[in-house]
């Protein structure tokens, strides 16, 4: 048996009705109130009220801040992060929301991720919102998160780039391979980019098999509609051990005899670019025993039509096979140690028997190895001891 979320994002999603919702489905407001100070946010205080959205019972989660900094740099929310006495999964996962938006920002603005910085996702009721929902998460004993289709909203918003149409460019990246839909009109901005980012980090799209709902919550947004409730519902529920522990994907596949090595490589980063989970290219013998190349491409359901799009349009096949396939994946977590003065991300992996393997992200061991002067195989063994 394991613990289930699945969002019902009906009037679309952000950090404060995340956190409304999960209070109101059980997660202790006390949790909630003591927040600030358990991430250190001096005169940073929380208030939990219940409020009416479309005649529904909602509870509503509000900060109040002091002045703070202009936003932050992603190192900085890292720092924050680090120091917080959540569990190490929590963290990795908030970085990763974290991360994820700097890189959208970082390649709408044409600059690095280090140099970007973070204005409403880099204040502190975002990283209050993004760290107290995947930490509530976790004290509920939710093992997955599931989301319905998400309605965008319409119209414009003001941002501190200026007067931007919805959702914004940031937002719709974040949403990228998500089922969303547009509407409804006169809706105004329905998806924030914290509630975006958190979607993209935790749903592994909409349920599959049975459930056995055991608790339900509503989370209010700021606007109150005279036609409908604008809220985020979140429903926990229980599947039983006879449900897979396996995610259903997509394996895209086509087999190719007139491409070089370097179109075959382009082609391979531009569909794990475009968000394949997995991409193998196999050596296989084609007719009249041509030598041939087997591109096979694992991708979410939700992505299928897309990439298999990308791959008949980025290469020389003429078709491309699809069939279902079920993947069990090790739960992972992503940690970030310092190595010789040096931040180097970590991914553990929990092996089925409760033990967990470690293994430095490669591109982070060249990199501290070319800053420090030392060679890979010493950065690796540092980093070892660190864990």
């Amino acid at each position: 048996m394991r613990r289930i979320a699945i969002l019902d994002p009906m009037s679309g999603i952000a950090g404060d009705m995340f956190l409304g919702a999960l209070i109101d489905a059980g997660l202790d407001e006390t949790f909630i109130r003591e927040l600030p100070a358990t991430l250190g946010l001096e005169g940073v205080t929380a208030e939990v009220t219940t409020v009416s959205r479309g005649q529904i019972a909602c509870r509503k989660v509000d900060f109040t801040i002091p002045p703070q900094p202009h936003g932050r740099h992603l190192k900085h929310i890292r720092a924050l992060v680090e120091t917080t006495p959540a569990p190490d999964a929590v963290k990795a996962k908030a970085m990763e929301a974290f991360t994820l938006i700097t890189e959208c920002e970082a390649a709408i603005h044409g600059t690095t991720v280090e140099r970007v910085h973070l204005h409403e996702v880099g204040s502190v009721d975002a990283i209050l919102d993004i760290v107290g929902s995947i930490w509530g998460l976790e004290r509920l004993g939710v093992s997955a998160v599931y989301c319905g289709t998400i309605p965008l909203g319409d119209g414009f918003v003001d941002t501190q780039h200026g007067r931007m149409a919805v959702p914004t460019t940031a937002t719709l990246r974040l949403l990228e391979g998500l089922p969303v839909r547009p509407g409804p009109e006169g809706a105004g901005e329905l998806v924030t980019p914290t509630g975006a980012a958190l979607v993209r980090v935790l749903s592994a799209g909409a349920p599959s098999g049975g459930f056995v709902p055991v608790a339900s919550g509503f989370g209010a947004g700021t606007k109150d509609f005279p036609d409908r409730a604008n809220a985020l519902r979140i429903v926990l529920a229980d599947q039983g051990a006879d449900v897979p522990a396996h995610e259903r994907l997509i394996m895209l596949a086509a087999d190719i005899d007139d491409a070089t090595g370097e179109e075959l490589g382009a082609l391979a980063d531009a569909l794990r670019d475009g968000g394949a989970r997995d991409v193998v290219l196999l050596q296989t013998v084609m007719k009249k025993g041509r030598p041939g190349t087997r591109v096979e491409c694992l991708v979410a359901p939700q992505d299928a039509d897309r990439l298999e799009v990308l791959l008949l349009m980025e290469s020389t096949t003429i078709g491309v096979r699809r069939f279902e396939v079920a993947r069990r994946a090790l739960p992972r977590a992503e940690r970030v140690v310092s190595v010789f003065g040096h931040d180097l991300r970590v991914k553990v992996a929990t092996l089925p028997d409760g033990s967990t393997r470690a293994k430095p992200e490669s591109d982070d061991l060249v990199r501290v190895a070319q800053a420090t002067g030392r060679s890979v195989r010493e950065v690796r063994e540092e980093a070892r001891k660190s864990l």
